[in-house]
């Protein structure tokens, strides 16, 4: 429990760095690029289809019912453009994920290293092609279970509860291999993810309840779909913030861990037999 406070302290600490600060910019820049030409040509297109959907199989009836179940029936006019939104959500997370992934973690890796851990030797145990795979493997269990939840994710209480889930083991899975990446050898990365499951499963449970933050702005109702534009621009940005605090957060937590282990087995090879 010591290593996962003062690791989370040096971590907040370093995200106030102004090199840390800057490092949300460009994912944040190539997400929005690549947004702004998906949105722009196929929003409208999947809310058409959606509307056509709803109106064949008698879903405004249905989601009418369950809405008015809960005093929420005000929602039926906006629920095909919500959906909309709510389906792309986990793609914007993937593309803020994969490109923190490819330009964040390796800096992160790197200022952290250079400046705590110099003695600690590189043994790059992983690979750019490994965290790409990680990435897309994770994400794709992510998007199957985030879709399966989508019908409930409409009530609040409920998406509070879900998404911090979802959020934490897809930060886990993800954060862990990409942090080890350069520092750790294969053998290494899975003992430490061995024996500090646990406290790295709170760490992403951490992370994805803060990374549940920005669907508070798809809670607006009318208003988040007349801005959505906006909206998803800030939930990019926060959804990069969130990933590079957590990048730092695994970092120092998991080279601690290392650079222990690797005294531990040093003293264990030169202790007599």
């Amino acid at each position: 429990m010591r290593l996962l406070t003062t690791s989370f302290g040096r971590a907040l600490l370093s995200q106030l760095h102004i090199r840390m600060l800057l490092l949300t910019i460009l994912p944040f820049v190539v997400s929005i690029a690549i947004w702004g030409v998906a949105l722009w040509w196929g929003l409208q297109p999947m809310i058409d289809w959606l509307q056509d959907y709803f109106v064949v199989h008698n879903g405004f009836g249905v989601a009418g019912s369950i809405l008015n179940w809960f005093n929420m029936g005000a929602l039926k006019t906006v629920i095909v453009p919500l959906l909309a939104m709510w389906a792309l959500l986990p793609l914007m997370i993937l593309t803020a994920l994969v490109f923190v992934g490819l330009w964040a973690v390796p800096v992160i890796a790197r200022h952290v290293g250079g400046r705590h851990y110099p003695q600690l030797e590189r043994r790059h145990g992983g690979s750019w092609w490994g965290s790409l795979w990680t990435s897309l493997w994770c994400f794709a269990v992510f998007v199957f279970a985030w879709i399966v939840t989508l019908p409930v994710s409409i009530f609040p209480p409920l998406a509070f509860v879900i998404h911090p889930v979802l959020w934490g083991w897809l930060t886990y899975r993800v954060m862990a291999y990409d942090t080890l990446a350069d520092y750790a050898t294969a053998e290494e990365r899975r003992t430490i993810l061995h024996m500090h499951r646990w406290p790295l499963l709170l760490v992403g449970a951490v992370a994805g309840a803060m990374g549940a933050a920005p669907t508070l702005l798809w809670l607006g109702g009318a208003l988040s779909v007349i801005f959505f534009p906006l909206l998803a621009a800030g939930a990019i940005w926060l959804y990069v913030l969130v990933f590079v605090f957590t990048g730092l957060w695994f970092q120092y937590y998991c080279l601690e861990a290392l650079s222990k282990l690797r005294v531990s087995a040093s003293a264990t090879a030169g202790a007599p037999a």
